[in-house]
């Protein structure tokens, strides 16, 4: 009868136990806010959401704030006015800040992509594609200035494709309201 007692009071004791576990942690602590601003929504952050949603932040004692400013202009203002702890965003606009002798400037300090996160889509599906393809084509590419836009002119320029030259109406036709 001692060994009943005794297994029951234990049972009942260590089931407590486990329940305390199960309030909203995240609540409980003391979570330090940042506010991260990115310059859109893209598949190459998705390690970055995939840790928001699963709360691997919140297990290192931070609550995000994402908010998507739509260009690295807007991030870098976000920055420098400080609506903004981190910003997600290529090099240039830190260049364009730096380059014109503000004393607040943002650092870059990582790299968050390997490479550059545009596609070069078609209207038609195109079989045994090349860049000879893009001659005489109109071509959206990004904002003026960014990092996208002057990849994709790189890339084209590896590829003998002279933009002014080879693409419709002598230019590569640059719209910015393109998401």
């Amino acid at each position: 009868m001692f060994k009943k007692i005794v297994s029951i009071v234990s049972a009942a004791t260590l089931g407590v136990c486990c329940l305390t576990g199960c309030g909203n942690q995240a609540s409980e602590k003391n979570l330090e806010k940042i506010t991260v601003a990115e310059v859109t929504h893209s598949v190459f952050y998705a390690p970055q959401y995939v840790a928001m949603s699963q709360g691997f932040f919140e297990d290192e004692g931070l609550e995000i704030d994402l908010v998507n400013t739509q260009g690295a202009d807007k991030t870098m203002s976000a920055l420098i006015s400080e609506e903004a702890d981190i910003g997600l965003m290529g090099p240039e606009a830190s260049i364009y800040i730096y380059n014109q002798g503000e004393e607040n400037y943002a650092v870059n300090f990582a790299q968050l992509t390997q490479c550059d996160g545009s596609f070069l889509v078609s209207r038609e599906n195109i079989k045994d594609f090349s860049y000879e393809d893009l001659k005489g084509k109109e071509v959206l590419g990004g904002r003026a200035g960014g990092v996208p836009l002057m990849t994709f002119e790189y890339v084209l320029k590896q590829n003998g494709i002279e933009i002014g030259e080879d693409t419709s109406k002598g230019q590569c036709n640059v719209r910015t309201d393109v998401q």
